[in-house]
């Protein structure tokens, strides 16, 4: 990241400020699968009505998520799949810390036993 201008790392924290809310996250695997209205992804995320809409309205100002209007309803989408390899970055991390942190807890139990 040192190739980035300090003034534009505000815009990468904002990015990822989008990302730290896990009801968006589950709005993102939710349309993981395509193209879904309010109501489709309330049922596959069994969020409320209104923190579906507040998610999906930050997800689109943030150039994530993109709306297309069909008819009387909404339909969103991803805007970018490149999202899920960052997510699919982030969970290989995470795995892998934790299973460090397990072979670690081993190690200790097996002096603790010694």
């Amino acid at each position: 990241m040192s190739h980035i201008p300090i003034s534009a790392l505000a815009h990468v924290a904002d990015y990822f400020k989008v990302l730290s809310e896990r009801s968006r996250l589950q709005v993102l695997c939710a349309l993981r699968t395509g193209t879904k209205n309010v109501t489709e992804i309330i049922e596959e995320t069994e969020l409320g009505q209104a923190n579906v809409s507040k998610h999906l309205k930050i997800l689109t100002q943030a150039g994530i998520v993109q709306r297309q209007p069909q008819g009387v309803s909404v339909y969103y989408q991803i805007a970018d799949p490149m999202i899920f390899d960052l997510c699919e970055l982030v969970c290989q991390s995470l795995e892998t810390r934790l299973q460090e942190h397990s072979q670690q807890l081993k190690r200790l139990e097996g002096l603790r036993q010694s």
